[in-house]
């Protein structure tokens, strides 16, 4: 299936077109839909959460994995992140997402327009401006093999003068993943420079680095743009 635009995008549209029009939200959803070459808003759905990108990415993971997630601004990274989480959850993985950007009402209102149902509360939410390697080893310190964490996100986790260089934060998430089977993901941003001219999707060249980091630390990288997703293996 290869929709126009992601999911939250078109839902977006439907939103603002319901809200412009004076329509009932999911009329304006089933007409998206119908766009997108389905019968109803509903169907588009199901069939999305079957070709998920998110179930490819979290099936490609092995335990202890240290994983980016990067994507220009509005092109999905965060969701596909709180996405893969919510998966790893249906599964009976802890999961849980740590924020440097976002409040935990702010996350808990992008989870539920994922998923209405009950997983939301499966999964752990820490916003806290100390997150750091130290405070995220100290969290997960004796979860079980295959606890999946997605940390939000990567450039902000040395902003504070006070906390290691990254670096040395990402040495030792690499160790404490490797030993303990946690997999822990990074948001990433990417920078302004990539143009999707050139390629497509970004890659590893296209990481927003402010500081000297040895992207060897990750042992996989999945890039987004414009609806497409690429995992590819960090060599």
């Amino acid at each position: 299936m290869r929709l126009s635009a992601p999911v939250h995008q078109l839902k977006r549209r439907a939103r603002l077109a319901a809200r412009n029009e004076k329509i009932a939200l999911h009329a304006a959803l089933d007409r998206i839909a119908r766009g997108e070459g389905f019968a109803s808003w509903s169907l588009l759905a199901s069939q999305s959460a079957v070709n998920s990108p998110s179930k490819a990415v979290l099936s490609g993971l092995a335990d202890g994995e240290l994983f980016l997630l990067g994507a220009r601004p509005g092109h999905g990274k965060t969701l596909l992140g709180l996405q893969l989480l919510l998966d790893a959850a249906r599964e009976g993985r802890k999961a849980v997402f740590f924020t440097l950007e976002y409040t935990e009402p702010e996350t808990l209102a992008r989870i539920r327009s994922l998923d209405a149902n009950s997983h939301a509360d499966k999964l752990e939410i820490v916003a806290s401006d100390e997150i750091s390697a130290d405070y995220v080893i100290r969290y997960l310190s004796g979860s079980a093999r295959g606890t999946v964490a997605i940390v939000d996100y990567l450039q902000i986790l040395d902003q504070q003068r006070s906390k290691p260089a990254l670096d040395d934060q990402l040495l030792a998430l690499r160790d404490f993943a490797r030993a303990t089977g946690v997999v822990l993901g990074f948001i990433a941003q990417i920078d302004r420079s990539f143009d999707p001219e050139d390629r497509s999707v970004p890659d590893l060249r296209d990481i927003r680095l402010p500081n000297p980091v040895d992207l060897r630390f990750f042992t996989r990288a999945c890039f987004l743009h414009n609806g497409e997703v690429r995992l590819q293996d960090v060599a």
